[in-house]
């Protein structure tokens, strides 16, 4: 009985189809065997430095930060370097507020009295000049402010982009 409903199936598939059902040629050796697909792609591989490059080469890519940092100043009067450092200044600084949100860590004036949050971290306050051994002081004078990262919001990375290379070369074709 199995036979003829494979045959009138086989036959009405065939007449309105115009193909035999995959399921009926495979159990009669009339199927191409499908290859396996093929695995999936490996995925990338995130190392700690990419997120350090790629800020980098953005503010390469906006300011010319590291062009600025590689270049031997020496040769240049103070007056213009300092010109020089205003207007990089204000583009890291305009990068940076767009990736990267900072905040002080402890919100406080320098040069006057600061206690030491513990509920910030170990990591967060560092004590200098004449620490005693044993338990951390409670606070002391303020000498930096700190900063911490509130939010990073750094763009996807693409595909195949070489995150080491911070600048490409540019060739210029006349």
């Amino acid at each position: 009985m199995n036979r003829i409903s494979l045959a009138f199936r086989s036959f009405f598939a065939i007449l309105f189809g115009g193909a035999l059902p995959e399921d009926i040629a495979k159990a009669f050796g009339f199927a191409k065997p499908t290859p396996p697909p093929p695995p999936p792609p490996p995925a990338p591989v995130i190392k700690t430095s990419d997120g350090a490059l790629q800020i980098l080469g953005i503010l390469q890519r906006d300011a010319r930060l590291v062009d600025f940092l590689m270049e031997d100043i020496s040769a240049y009067s103070d007056d213009q370097v300092g010109a020089a450092v205003r207007s990089l200044h204000e583009q890291c600084r305009a990068t940076l507020d767009r990736y990267v949100k900072l905040t002080p860590v402890i919100d406080g004036v320098e040069g006057t009295y600061a206690k030491a949050d513990a509920s910030a971290g170990k990591n967060a306050v560092k004590f200098v000049g004449n620490v005693p051994s044993g338990p951390p002081p409670k606070g002391g004078t303020l000498r930096h402010r700190g900063w911490k990262a509130q939010r990073v919001e750094l763009p996807a990375l693409a595909a195949k982009q070489d995150v080491n290379i911070v600048a490409p070369a540019e060739i210029e074709i006349e």
